[in-house]
C-alpha cells in the first residue's frame, strides 16, 4: 500500500519540486560484469525508497507493485495494492524522480524473456527481474488452489555441500538436526542462526549421500548466506566444498493437479515420483524432483539445467499449468501460514518467537551456532494468526493492542486472502494471547477489531479457520 505518513510524503514533495527544475542527469552506460551460467543481466532504473518503507526482497509482502513506465530516461514508479484493487480510501500515486534515478545491474533468470513474452508484469525483487503477475494475481492464486500453477523460483540459490565432513559441518551450522536425514532424497527445513540466536536465513537441506548435501536458500540473502557458510567452513571443516549451482533453474509446480501435469511432461517420471512423501526428492534423468512447496498445496519443486528451462516451462503451459507470479506466491504462502524471511523473521528475531520452534532441536548435545543464546533467552512472544473483523486491510508493522493502552505486538505479514475473502495476518504477540481472543489493530490511526486464530488459514484447498 502507498506510504501515507508525513515523513514519507515530505520525500515525495521534495522529489516533485526537484523534478520541476531539473532534467535527468547523464547516467553511465558501462556494460554489466559477466555472470555464471544460468544468469542473464538486464539494465534497470530504480528509485531509492526509504529503507524502513520497503525492505529489499519483500515487494510482494509489502503490498507494493513497482510498475516501470516512462520515457526520455525518466522512470515512473506506480504504487498499487497487489490484489489489483486500491486500498479503501487510498489513491494510487505516480512518483517520477530523476534525482533519485540510478542504473543498477539486475539479474535475470533463464526464463526472463519467456515471462515477458507471456506479458508478465516484471519487478525488481531482491536484485532479480521477476514476474509479479501475468495479468491477474487473483486468478493465478485460484488456479493454484484449484488446479495447477507454476512459479519461476530460479532466483533462489542451490548449494551443493561436498566432502567427508559435510554432515558434521551442517550439525553445527543449522538449528535443526541433520542426523534425522538418513534416507537419500530426504529433506529437512531449518534455520541458520547467528551467535545471538537471530535467523540468518531459513533453508531446505536435501540429503543425497553421506558426503553430498544440497541446500536451497533465499534469493535476497544468497550472497550473505554463502559468505557466512564459507567463513564457518574455514573454521569448522577446511577443505569442504560449497558449490553454488547457478547452472540450475528451479520451477515450482503447485496445486491439486500439479503432479499429474508434471507426469504428462516428463515421460516415465510417474513411476519414480508417485510414491515420494512430503519433503522427499529424487533424481530422474536431468531433473531433481522434490515434493515440496511454498503454497500450502501439493506439488513438486523441480531443478533442471538452466538451458532446458524454457522448453520445460512451455511444455507445462501446453498441458494446462498456469504461470503465476510473486503476488500469488505471497498470498498463497500467507494463507498457508508459511514464514517469509525479512518479514516474519530476520537476524534480530528469535526463531522460537517466530513460529519456527519445530525447526530447532535443543534436546541433543549437538552444539550448533546460536544454541546457547536460545537457551538463555526466555520466550515471551509467539507467532499467531489474525482475521480482521472490521473493514480494512492488515499490513506488516501495524501495531496490535491486546490490552487497553498497551502496545504489545506487531503484524509481521498481512494482506487480503483471496480464499477467505477477508484480510488476514501473522502477528508476533505475547504468550498470554490465545486463539479466540479479540485484539485491536491500529490501521491509519483507527482501531480495528481482529480475531486471534491458529494458522494455517488454508491448506490443500481447505479453509481451516
Amino acid at each position: 500500500m502507498p506510504c501515507l505518513d508525513p515523513d514519507c510524503w515530505s520525500i515525495v514533495r521534495v522529489c516533485r519540486l526537484f523534478i520541476s527544475k531539473r532534467k535527468s542527469a547523464p547516467i553511465s552506460s558501462s556494460p554489466p560484469k559477466a555472470q555464471p551460467p544460468g544468469i542473464a543481466q538486464a539494465w534497470s532504473r530504480s528509485i531509492l525508497i526509504p529503507e524502513n518503507r520497503l525492505r529489499e526482497g519483500n515487494l510482494e509482502s509489502a503490498g507494493i507493485e513497482l510498475a516501470t513506465e516512462g520515457a526520455d530516461g525518466v522512470e515512473k514508479q506506480i504504487f498499487r495494492n497487489l490484489s489489483g484493487k486500491k486500498d479503501r480510501g487510498v489513491k494510487s500515486y505516480d512518483v517520477t524522480s530523476p534525482f533519485f534515478l540510478r542504473y543498477r545491474s539486475v539479474k535475470a533468470t533463464s526464463l526472463n524473456q519467456t515471462h515477458r513474452d507471456m506479458n508478465a508484469k516484471m519487478v525488481d525483487f531482491g536484485g532479480w527481474d521477476m514476474p509479479l503477475h501475468y495479468g491477474s494475481q487473483l486468478d493465478e492464486h485460484h488456479r493454484v488452489r484449484g488446479g495447477a500453477g507454476m512459479f519461476d523460483v530460479s532466483h533462489m540459490l542451490a548449494l551443493d555441500i561436498k566432502g567427508e565432513t559435510a554432515r558434521d559441518f551442517l550439525r553445527q551450522l543449522v538449528a535443526n538436526n541433520v542426523d534425522k536425514l538418513t534416507q537419500s532424497g530426504k529433506a529437512l527445513y531449518s534455520c541458520m542462526l547467528n551467535p545471538e540466536g537471530g535467523v540468518i536465513d531459513d533453508l531446505i537441506i536435501y540429503f543425497l549421500t553421506e558426503s553430498h548435501f544440497r541446500l536451497v536458500v533465499n534469493a535476497g540473502t544468497a550472497d550473505k548466506d554463502l559468505a557466512w557458510m564459507l567463513a564457518r567452513r574455514d573454521e569448522i571443516a577446511p577443505g569442504l566444498e560449497i558449490i553454488p549451482r547457478r547452472d540450475l533453474a528451479m520451477i515450482a509446480v503447485q496445486g491439486p493437479e500439479a503432479r499429474a501435469r508434471v507426469w504428462q511432461v516428463i515421460a516415465g517420471s510417474q513411476a519414480e515420483t508417485e510414491n515420494l512423501k512430503l519433503f522427499q526428492a529424487t533424481f530422474f534423468d536431468k531433473y531433481f524432483i522434490a515434493r515440496t512447496g511454498y503454497t500450502g498445496e501439493d506439488g513438486f519443486e523441480i531443478m533442471l539445467p538452466a538451458v532446458d528451462a524454457v522448453e520445460f516451462w512451455n511444455a507445462l503451459h501446453a498441458v494446462g499449468v498456469a504461470p503465476a507470479g510473486l503476488g500469488a506466491r505471497d498470498t498463497l504462502r500467507l494463507e498457508a501460514g508459511m514464514n517469509l524471511y525479512g518479514q516474519d523473521m530476520d537476524d534480530t528475531t528469535n526463531p522460537l518467537e517466530s513460529g519456527l520452534g519445530w525447526t530447532v532441536e535443543l534436546k541433543s548435545d549437538r552444539n550448533f551456532i546460536g544454541k546457547q543464546a536460545l537457551l538463555e533467552k526466555p520466550v515471551k512472544q509467539q507467532l499467531i494468526g489474525l482475521i480482521l473483523l472490521d473493514r480494512g486491510v492488515l499490513r506488516s508493522h501495524q501495531r496490535v493492542i491486546t490490552r487497553p493502552d498497551q502496545n504489545e505486538g506487531e503484524i509481521t505479514s498481512g494482506g487480503f486472502s483471496p480464499t477467505l475473502e477477508q484480510s488476514i495476518a501473522l502477528a508476533r504477540l505475547p504468550l498470554s494471547v490465545s486463539a479466540g481472543d479479540e485484539v485491536q489493530v491500529v490501521v491509519r490511526d483507527k482501531m480495528l477489531r481482529a480475531k486471534v486464530v491458529k494458522y494455517p488459514f488454508v491448506r490443500n484447498g481447505k479453509i481451516l479457520v
